[in-house]
């Protein structure tokens, strides 16, 4: 049986700092002053349900109580659009069945549940403690290094301990991907696309550490990864490495990825077109 999947919806907030973050000035401007905006990300891979990349590892021998395999039954086949009873009925069973082998499968659960209800506390705990039992979930590992970046806080007192985190979940993702083999719930079609979408999610979710840390560089390196042999790549990927290639002073390759931005319905369209027609004039800008 494989784990409830880590699909994750489609609201995450990327806030932005412009002190320190942009070179050019014009790009202060488009920001809208000093103070941090939110920006909602459209990306795909948070807004369908995933295939997942793991599974309950049944040993040898051992048996599960018909009570305990109704219970993960329930909590399996809940409605991620019912996020409190997703959460109520894995809280039970794990109050009930603290070592059952499903455990790590129901506190993966758990943290997609809370991912819906934007509760990051019990995300968090919940990611750390599936991670602690199976540290290498990919499922959950994408996704926390995900999350991290979309709602960073750069003035928190462990803002810079959280974005290690999330690049050392992305990269441990990918290694992971690299050798493990095809889970048996899955076909070769499902466990490739799998692998490409967790590995796309991870690539962007490098490319916003990068540029948390102004490293716009490697930030545009997995953001172009990210978005390899993707028809319709993320407004909010697309709007950080027009910001990179800003910063990188690649104006004309600025204005070409605004300008795709732009094309691109959501709350990041106008602020593209403006980004676009200011890469526009950067360029003819004596050098």
């Amino acid at each position: 049986m494989s784990i409830p999947s880590m699909g994750l919806a489609a609201r995450a907030i990327l806030l932005i700092p412009v002190a320190g973050i942009l070179i050019a000035p014009a790009s202060h401007a488009q920001m809208g002053g000093s103070q941090a905006r939110p920006m909602q990300s459209s990306t795909d891979m948070q807004q369908t349900e995933m295939h997942e990349l793991t599974d309950v590892q049944r040993q040898p021998g051992v048996t599960v109580d018909a009570k305990e395999q109704k219970a993960y039954d329930a909590f399996y086949h809940a409605s991620s659009q019912e996020p409190d009873k997703k959460i109520s009925l894995g809280t039970v069973f794990l109050e009930k069945y603290p070592k059952s082998i499903f455990a790590e499968a129901v506190e993966a659960g758990l943290t997609n549940a809370y991912f819906t209800k934007e509760d990051w506390k019990d995300f968090y705990a919940a990611a750390d403690k599936a991670l602690a039992i199976k540290p290498d979930d990919v499922d959950v590992l994408a996704s926390v290094g995900w999350v991290i970046p979309h709602f960073y806080n750069p003035h928190a007192d462990n803002a810079d301990e959280q974005l290690n985190k999330a690049e050392a979940c992305e990269k441990h993702a990918i290694e992971v991907m690299a050798t493990m083999p095809k889970p048996a719930s899955l076909t070769d079609a499902q466990f490739a696309a799998a692998k490409a979408q967790k590995a796309s999610q991870a690539h962007s979710a490098l490319g916003l550490v990068y540029f948390r840390r102004e490293d716009y560089a490697n930030s545009v390196t997995e953001l172009q990864q990210a978005m390899q042999n993707n028809a319709n790549p993320d407004q909010t990927d697309l709007f950080v490495l027009g910001m990179d290639l800003q910063n990188l002073d690649k104006f004309a390759d600025a204005t070409e990825v605004f300008g795709r931005c732009g094309q691109i319905a959501g709350n990041l369209q106008d602020r593209c077109k403006q980004n676009a027609d200011m890469a526009k004039k950067q360029i003819a800008q004596p050098k």
